[in-house]
């Protein structure tokens, strides 16, 4: 099976222009996501999928690679779909960009999944939330899930509410997707669904068309950078990690 990892990579962004080329102890962020998915033995090959030259230039210094997609595209899922109609495989990994701190095996359990049951379509990860900052963070996707872990719904609100129980665990959406080939077809051939437009939430065009994702429990630490906070936060976690291996 042909596994073909994609980190989109775009310079736009409303909250954090040019966030792939922050640094991070040095190197751009999209430095730090490639190098990590590269160690996901389940990926055939990986690459940065961009529309920006600054961000291909990057990648082209860096030996990451990369390529040139339409500067059109609204999702990063759009933009791999282009990626997919260049080059063939038999399943699609989405990583975001902004995900420096991802581990190779986190990756590697959306991939698993697919070599078990040849009919799923979708994946995506979730993760335990340890902070409870992150229950009412709005930038955090709270994902929901039915008994056998498909996807139910995700939302930026603190969701379930807990009136009836507090014993409840929520989990937030790890942005790791995988997609057969068909699946990537439906959604860059689909408007946008009603609930996904308000939620701003990709995955929702799937659930919303009655796609069932399969979602995996992970433990992961990795953290999303959304703000010059998360860079902070990131930067002093990833300094921690390079200092206690060098001792």
């Amino acid at each position: 099976m042909k596994v073909l990892g994609i980190i989109p990579a775009r310079y736009k962004s409303s909250r954090f222009p040019g966030k792939p080329l922050a640094d991070i102890c040095g190197k751009p962020m999209i430095w730090w996501v490639y190098n990590r998915a590269i160690k996901a033995e389940t990926l055939t090959e990986v690459y940065v999928a961009t529309d920006d030259e600054r961000i291909y230039n990057a990648c082209k210094e860096n030996d990451i690679n990369v390529i040139m997609t339409s500067d059109t595209h609204k999702t990063g899922t759009d933009r791999i779909g282009e990626v997919a109609r260049k080059i063939p495989a038999d399943l699609y990994v989405n990583i975001q960009g902004d995900e420096p701190m991802i581990e190779p095996e986190t990756i590697n359990k959306a991939v698993y999944p697919f070599f078990e049951n040849p009919d799923l379509q979708i994946t995506n990860l979730m993760t335990k939330i340890k902070d409870p900052v992150d229950v009412v963070n709005f930038t955090v996707p709270k994902v929901i899930t039915n008994a056998d872990n498909i996807g139910v719904y995700l939302t930026r609100s603190t969701a379930p509410y807990p009136k009836g129980s507090i014993d409840y665990s929520y989990y937030k959406q790890v942005c790791v997707y995988g997609f057969k080939p068909e699946a990537l077809q439906f959604y860059c051939s689909s408007p946008r669904g009603k609930i996904e437009s308000i939620e701003d939430i990709e995955i929702l065009r799937f659930i919303e068309a009655g796609y069932r994702v399969q979602y995996i429990e992970v433990d992961s630490e990795t953290v999303a950078v959304d703000t010059q906070n998360d860079l902070e936060k990131v930067n002093r976690l990833i300094a921690a990690k390079l200092e206690q291996e060098k001792n």
